[in-house]
């Protein structure tokens, strides 16, 4: 299976008070922790949401602004244009994503129950997404799991999802 490896960026980081793309833990940005968490899975890395060095850039759809779902519908699309089976998405703000919790989620469509923006999801659900998100008015990432009959994964340990300064400061 031929799987892209995505990383959503495009949020607000509003109640991080700065980009949380760019927060560093242990020295480097939570970006690139997202990144490399999932290298080991994928056959190609994309960045929805934003710019990153020596990272393709994938935009949310239809339009900037719609949370998780607008990056996966962006994701989604790249991939089956490109011909990629699945993407394997994760947030720019995870920490501590291992393989045992990639494993988990195989076949997908699947998510993490403690942490749904880490999932595996057929690239062939783009239509069904754009159609979902356009006649649904709550974006709602456990929502579309469950319309698409995405298994939820309990996962021992799952990874940390960085959402205030003080979340990054309990990791140090």
């Amino acid at each position: 299976m031929t799987i892209l490896g995505v990383v959503l960026a495009g949020g607000q980081s509003s109640r991080f008070g700065s980009d949380k793309a760019l927060a560093l833990w242990n020295g480097v940005p939570l970006i690139d922790h997202a990144l490399a968490a999932l290298t080991p899975f994928v056959d190609q890395q994309a960045v929805v949401g934003r710019d990153w060095p020596g990272t393709i850039r994938v935009d949310d759809l239809p339009r900037p602004g719609l949370g998780p779902l607008g990056g996966l519908l962006g994701a989604l699309a790249y991939a089956a244009d490109k011909g990629f089976e699945a993407v394997l998405t994760c947030g720019c703000d995870t920490l501590g994503l291992a393989a045992a919790h990639v494993a988990a989620l195989t076949p997908g469509p699947s998510v993490l129950e403690a942490l749904p923006i880490i999932g595996l999801w057929p690239a062939d659900l783009a239509p069904e997404l754009q159609d979902w998100m356009a006649t649904h008015h709550r974006h709602s990432v456990y929502a579309f799991a469950q319309a698409v009959g995405a298994r939820r994964v309990a996962v021992p340990n799952p990874p940390a999802n960085i959402n205030r300064p003080e979340d990054l400061a309990a990791r140090a």
